[in-house]
């Protein structure tokens, strides 16, 4: 193990240990992970944050992870297909408009506002309407939200000396709780309404199998985390008796060790502390992907226009995209992985040691916090040639054998991967899919090279990415510079 891949620092009284050797990643997020079970904690962390499944720790976690794990099961996904259809739509319909305008336009609003029309109608089966009117409440307070960092020097503080923490509930933040307020608010309003719906008229969504759970007599076994990360796919042997894509490593569970069980009920704050972060989670972390591949294939024509032929080719065959036939665009997969490779919208995240343990040689004492620095693996140059540059070619399904699994973490890995991954990965190729058939997207004058990004909460365009959008006259047509440009 190179020495240069693992350092520390002091967050305040808080040691920090950053590790970036892929080796020993594996055993903490995957083989080792019953020792690292927790992301870091912040008790400074208000209602309905600290209720949500990121900040949920141990068997409070486990239990609540293993109920939302079939909202996303790939049955569930075949069905999202129609609804995130009609949201294109209406995308399409707004990228139309900016066509006719012939301006620049911020193409991560728009695709900010879709994004939060498909949370809502996929998981809690109600109409936002954001991108018929950009300033809806929801977006607004959405925008609010993720320009709030912990890495203030207020939340720095808390994070820094725990003992503190206290004090964060007590002293008054208008914006947080303003933003707090509107999403309890609502959300309680949507579950309200359910609540009072027959129950044959019910959707069989996100929301109502958390609802359902309130009534329940049933248990919920503790190993069902439904991990379908690649790097855990190649970390792991497939043992008889093992369910596919699941477990915590190539050794046995934990959880499966001691067959641990727990009702499978949900509280009322647990239920919309996760509506809260999907709400949130289903805005911010697409709407950049969107965005950036956009902005990536805008600078690089000739990818755009080996992407349009394949979108051609594709709808020769298919009427319209859905979970299975999208499967089938291995270029536009390249394209978004390789997007996701230069802009992970998690580009850090971190665990916590709860006791003092060797891994790979490594000692790592008891209250530190493991910081995993995604962003810094996916451009090291010893796995990533010319990791700078925009090359989709360099990622197809069959260099995932030959690449170690944990450079490459998107959608971090082990037990701790994002749990709607799935519904993630489809809505963002659908909607591509549908706006390069339709249309061309170029860099114009306002588009800003290289790109200011900020870092509060995740990964994103500081002031928005502009470009200019051009029709597709005819199936085929290739990309063209703005007039201005030529």
């Amino acid at each position: 193990m190179s020495k240069s891949k693992v350092c520390g620092y002091y967050l305040g009284r808080r040691p920090v240990v950053v590790v970036a050797d892929p080796d020993m990643l594996r055993q903490i997020m995957v083989k080792d992970f019953s020792t690292f079970p927790n992301r870091m904690t912040i008790r400074a962390a208000t209602k309905p944050m600290s209720d949500c499944l990121l900040m949920l720790r141990n068997e409070h976690w486990k239990r609540v992870r293993s109920i939302l794990t079939p909202s996303f099961s790939a049955a569930k996904m075949k069905e999202m297909g129609p609804l995130i259809n009609m949201a294109t739509d209406t995308l399409l319909t707004n990228l139309n408009g900016h066509v006719e305008s012939a301006e620049s336009c911020d193409i991560h609003r728009c695709f900010g506002c879709f994004t939060m029309d498909v949370i809502a109608s996929v998981a809690f089966g109600t109409q936002v309407d954001s991108q018929k009117d950009p300033d809806d409440p929801f977006v607004y307070h959405a925008q609010k939200f993720f320009s709030f960092s912990f890495f203030r020097p207020i939340m720095f503080v808390f994070i820094a000396f725990p003992f503190l923490a206290p004090l964060a509930r007590v002293i008054p933040n208008k914006r947080r709780d303003e933003m707090n307020n509107f999403f309890i608010n609502c959300i309680q309003k949507i579950i309200k309404q359910r609540d009072e719906q027959p129950v044959e008229e019910r959707r069989r969504d996100f929301l109502q199998l958390m609802l359902d759970t309130r009534s329940t007599k049933e248990c919920v076994s503790l190993e069902h985390f439904d991990v379908v990360n690649h790097a855990d796919e190649l970390a792991q042997p497939h043992h008889s008796g093992e369910q596919e894509n699941g477990g915590a490593g190539s050794h046995e569970s934990p959880n499966r060790r001691s067959g641990q069980t727990q009702k499978r009920m949900m509280s009322e704050d647990e239920i919309v502390g996760q509506a809260f972060v999907f709400f949130l989670a289903g805005y911010e972390t697409s709407s950049n992907t969107l965005a950036f591949t956009c902005y990536l294939l805008a600078l690089h024509p000739e990818c755009q226009s080996k992407l349009q032929a394949e979108v051609d080719d594709f709808f020769t065959r298919y009427d319209s995209p859905d979970y299975t036939n999208v499967q089938d665009l291995k270029y536009l997969d390249m394209v978004i992985s390789e997007a996701l490779r230069l802009y992970p919208p998690g580009f850090r995240f971190a665990r916590d040691v709860d006791e003092d343990c060797v891994v790979n040689g490594q000692f790592l004492p008891k209250g530190a916090t493991l910081e995993i620095p995604a962003g810094d693996l996916h451009y090291d140059p010893e796995y990533w040639p010319e990791p700078e540059k925009f090359i989709p070619d360099r990622l197809p399904a069959e260099a995932k054998a030959s690449r170690h699994p944990f450079v490459y973490l998107p959608f971090g890995a082990g037990p701790r991967s994002c749990v709607c991954m799935r519904l993630a990965q489809l809505e963002i190729k659908m909607a591509l899919v549908h706006v390069f058939r339709k249309f061309n997207i170029v860099a114009s004058t306002d588009t800003k090279v290289p790109l200011e990004l900020k870092s509060h909460s995740t990964l994103g365009p500081k002031n928005g990415i502009y470009v200019k959008i051009t029709k597709r006259e005819t199936e085929g047509e290739p990309v063209t510079p703005p007039a201005e440009e030529e």
